[in-house]
């Protein structure tokens, strides 16, 4: 069965509006997805520390790749006659690829925009290089991908009016022309417009009259104030049809997770949880926990006694202290097995409320007692990433 032909999604749970908590079913040609649902990043066919099979034991239903990256190495064509980036790294469900279209617009001084697609140096060795939407499409389809993202033209959240709209006008036409070079891939419109609501307004109700299967939030998370985000999140998703499928590109803080869901949100990715744990930090409850701080020491525990986690079913926080403060890998893989386990098992939690109608009281709860990071130290974190 084609990924088109098998590509479906049904509400489980009704909502009381455009803007509220709702649970879904992704139908794939890979399987079923319970939403709402996290994705782990595995950018190059990989979850950074896991194999394929521990990132499953998370709970992960759905990963995503990055189609830019994948591009630059090994090369779409490679992929595609070794079967598809589904057998390229043994992961048998399904998988949504990002474009890139981030990735190319990041390379501020290495790329050139023209309505044709962008010319671009490569971060990794200075090639040239004409990334079209044409070309976004085929490498997606090379890949072999579920669920595929467009081409779209990236603006930061604070981007000047002028500049945002330029975006917009692009990001639709692109979309068709994504839509037209790989009609049998279900690919999602993305979103744009920066902060400005007449812009998000006004793209969410031209990109609806191509009839996508599902939408996508771009231009996020990417040092606005969250006050800020949520606020183009909440009139984004007021133009948009309850029946399908919304995307919030690039959020995964548990925080955010929570307030994404209750505003409407049904999928989410991020780099957030695979890096912190590589650095020694894990989510719990109540924020998160520094396993390197000094007082971990001699902590004979689990790291987070209510995870059911490798490294909280089989060893302390003590042990994951020495394996940190010795640079160990292991600590590594642990860590960010841990991190995406929590975040499975919150949205786990998440929808269960959201059934039993007790979402509103569990997102208050959670809140209460989980301590975010700094607002300056998380816009420098942002930046950084």
């Amino acid at each position: 069965m084609t990924a088109a032909a098998a590509f479906r999604f049904e509400l489980t749970t009704r909502p009381a509006g455009p803007v509220a908590p709702r649970t879904g079913r992704l139908h794939t040609a890979h399987g079923i997805v319970e939403t709402p649902v996290f994705m782990p990043v595995g950018t190059l066919a990989t979850v950074k520390t896991l194999l394929p099979a521990e990132v499953a034991e998370t709970g992960a239903s759905i990963i995503l790749v990055n189609a830019y990256h994948l591009y630059l190495r090994p090369g779409h064509r490679l992929i595609e006659r070794l079967g598809g980036v589904h057998r390229f790294m043994r992961w048998d469900r399904p998988i949504l690829s990002d474009s890139g279209g981030f990735q190319v617009f990041s390379l501020a001084s290495l790329r050139k925009v023209t309505e044709d697609g962008v010319r671009f140096r490569s971060h990794i060795d200075g090639s040239e290089h004409h990334y079209t939407p044409e070309l976004a499409m085929e490498v997606q389809q090379a890949l072999g991908v579920d669920i595929a993202m467009p081409l779209d033209h990236v603006v930061p959240g604070d981007a000047p009016y002028e500049a945002a709209a330029e975006a917009v006008q692009r990001t639709l036409r692109w979309y068709r022309r994504c839509r037209e070079a790989a009609p049998g891939l279900p690919t999602f419109a993305i979103i744009q417009g920066g902060t400005h609501p007449a812009l998000r307004r006004y793209h969410a109700r031209e990109a609806l009259q191509a009839e996508p299967p599902g939408f996508s939030i771009g231009g996020l998370s990417v040092g606005e104030p969250k006050a800020r985000m949520w606020e183009t999140v909440e009139l984004t998703n007021a133009e948009l049809p309850i029946e399908r499928p919304r995307y919030l590109m690039g959020v995964g803080s548990p925080e955010d997770l929570v307030e994404g869901i209750a505003r409407g949100i049904d999928m989410f990715d991020c780099v957030l949880p695979t890096r912190l744990g590589r650095n020694g930090a894990l989510f719990t409850d109540t924020g998160r926990l520094t396993i390197r701080n000094a007082a971990n020491r001699e902590v004979d525990a689990p790291p987070d006694p209510v995870c059911d986690c490798l490294a909280c079913r089989q060893f302390s926080l003590a042990y994951l202290h020495h394996l940190f403060r010795n640079d160990e890998l292991l600590g590594h893989r642990l860590a960010t097995h841990h991190n995406l386990r929590y975040l499975a098992r919150l949205v786990e939690r998440a929808r269960q409320a959201i059934r039993d109608g007790s979402f509103e009281q569990f997102r208050r709860e959670f809140l209460a007692r989980y301590r975010t990071a700094d607002e300056e130290a998380r816009l420098a974190s942002r930046r950084r990433m």
